[in-house]
């Protein structure tokens, strides 16, 4: 049998080891293995995501997320979901723009039995057709009940005028035309042909031994593994990402206006996204953010306004949601954009730079306190292809971020052209004073 290459990768003050095992074929098994839990989370994460889909595959990643879960030669769709529940754990999927997971938390004993489900399930699902409609009615369901929900959409209006026609403007679940169009045979050659060890990673953590994991998935899929593959290393877009600004209004009878303010941010491995996370907390990270105080507390314009940073492997957006009465929509833009200029003027005061630097260590640190955020931080690193920086590492490039870095980068995303997403009561865009 041929050698798994194995290196230790981290080994962090709190006693707790990560180890990563790379197999013959390229499938990628790390580990965390920590000290005082009784629980572990395990899952496959596979590079593939909506971005990976042509126009007529949009929404195929996501309905695979389902497609996965209706049975395997081994077990059906009762006995899949009914061998975790038994021992009281947890098992799920989510699928993003980049990559699909498929997890399991369980009690200690029983990884054994969670490795053998979730890898079952990646790597032998049957696509029937049978369950391919039935799901469908589901996934049209999904999509009514997003639709229904405008300060979700709004998100996605933002993408689509941010990214136009490239796959990141398109929504991760489809559309109702796309979804009632596909077709069983595309689903499942988008299944067989993308579903891949070399992009995929075995991620687990908690009370586990790196050495019995590697050993359970390499049986689980030897079958599917072609030896002479290696690790597809990170994402990398073939060019440049094109964006734009201008407005995108979808006329709603809506009792709230819902709108995303946003230009361009930065890509993932972009060395300033220690800034960007100081910024965004700063500036509408919670309830002392500057966005927060303007817009709610000092005007009472809004119940829910908040920034947010989103990075893919080649490009990246910042923006600012806010809810707020339709009357109210064109004030609610002139307070946004007159903090986003003054930021981008003036930076933020050291003691708003303290103080967002307390709440990214805060999140960050206490956003590892269970096992499966563990197991999603030590994936996501070699999904990224990025080294895994222990905590206290972390931490230190958060505190390297001066009142200066955020400046400049404020100044950097404020010089680039906004887009507009609105949802709304209104007819034009004049209707909210632009």
């Amino acid at each position: 049998m041929p050698k798994a290459s194995t290196r230790t990768l981290l080994r962090e003050d709190d006693g707790a080891i990560v180890r990563r095992t790379v197999l013959p074929g390229g499938l990628r098994v790390i580990t965390e293995q920590v000290p005082g839990v009784r629980s572990v989370a395990f899952g496959v994460w596979v590079g593939v995501g909506s971005r990976d889909e042509s126009p007529a595959q949009m929404g195929s990643a996501h309905y695979l997320e389902h497609l996965l879960f209706k049975g395997t030669p081994a077990r059906s769709a009762l006995e899949i979901s009914s061998s975790i529940e038994a021992v009281g754990g947890d098992l799920n999927a989510f699928t993003t723009k980049e990559y699909t997971c498929y997890y399991a938390r369980v009690l200690n004993r029983d990884l054994p039995l969670a490795i053998d489900v979730v890898c079952d399930v990646v790597t032998d699902a049957l696509i029937h057709s049978t369950d391919v409609e039935s799901e469908r009615g589901v996934i049209l369901e999904e999509i009514a009940m997003h639709d229904d929900d405008p300060s979700d959409v709004v998100h996605d209006e933002f993408s689509a005028l941010m990214f136009g026609d490239h796959p990141l403007g398109r929504p991760i679940l489809g559309t109702q035309e796309t979804i009632t169009a596909i077709p069983r045979s595309s689903i499942n050659r988008f299944y067989r042909s993308r579903y891949s060890a070399p992009i995929t990673v075995v991620s687990a953590a908690g009370d586990l031994d790196h050495d019995d994991v590697v050993a359970r998935v390499r049986r689980a899929f030897a079958h599917v593994i072609d030896e002479s593959h290696q690790p597809a290393g990170k994402r990398t877009g073939a060019k440049s990402v094109k964006t734009s600004g201008g407005i995108r209004l979808t006329t709603r009878p809506t009792e709230q206006a819902h709108l995303v303010l946003g230009m361009p941010g930065l890509m993932r491995a972009d060395d300033r996204r220690y800034a960007m996370g100081v910024l965004s907390t700063a500036l509408g990270g919670g309830m002392s953010s500057r966005l927060f105080q303007e817009v709610r507390e000092k005007r009472g314009m809004a119940y829910s306004v908040y920034s947010y940073p989103q990075s893919y492997a080649d490009t990246g957006t910042f923006g600012v949601y806010v809810g707020c009465l339709p009357s109210k929509v064109s004030s609610v833009l002139e307070v946004v954009n007159e903090q986003l200029a003054l930021v981008a003027a003036s930076g933020i005061t050291a003691e708003e730079l303290q103080r967002a630097k307390g709440q990214v260590r805060g999140a960050t640190v206490l956003g590892q306190e269970d096992t499966s955020a563990r197991m999603t931080r030590i994936a996501k690193s070699q999904m990224h292809d990025e080294p895994l920086l222990s905590m206290d590492a972390l931490l230190d490039r958060v505190d390297q971020v001066s009142t200066t870095d955020v400046q400049e980068l404020a100044e950097s995303l404020m010089s680039k052209p906004t887009a507009l997403a609105v949802i709304g009561p209104f007819d034009s865009a004049s209707d909210f004073g632009l």
